[in-house]
């Protein structure tokens, strides 16, 4: 559900104690924050360099490392 303000006001309901954004688009997080009334921390934001997936450097580090154990420095 893309609705930030909708997210955070279903888990003030629920009465949450600390609210954990993971890969919200800039804009959605900044609304997110304002309406939560819980505190709020950020695990991962969305980027353009991954494509709006931040974690999937995380998911493919064995990709990751073969690329960077075959160049010597």
């Amino acid at each position: 559900m893309c609705n930030p303000i909708g997210q955070a006001k279903l888990l003030n309901a629920a009465g949450t104690d600390l609210n954990v954004i993971v890969c919200l688009c800039v804009g959605h997080d900044t609304l997110f924050i304002k309406y939560s009334e819980a505190p709020v921390t950020v695990l991962a934001a969305k980027d353009r360099v991954l494509a709006h997936n931040p974690l999937g450097a995380v998911y493919a580090s064995h990709y990751f490392q073969k690329k960077l154990s075959s160049h010597r420095l």
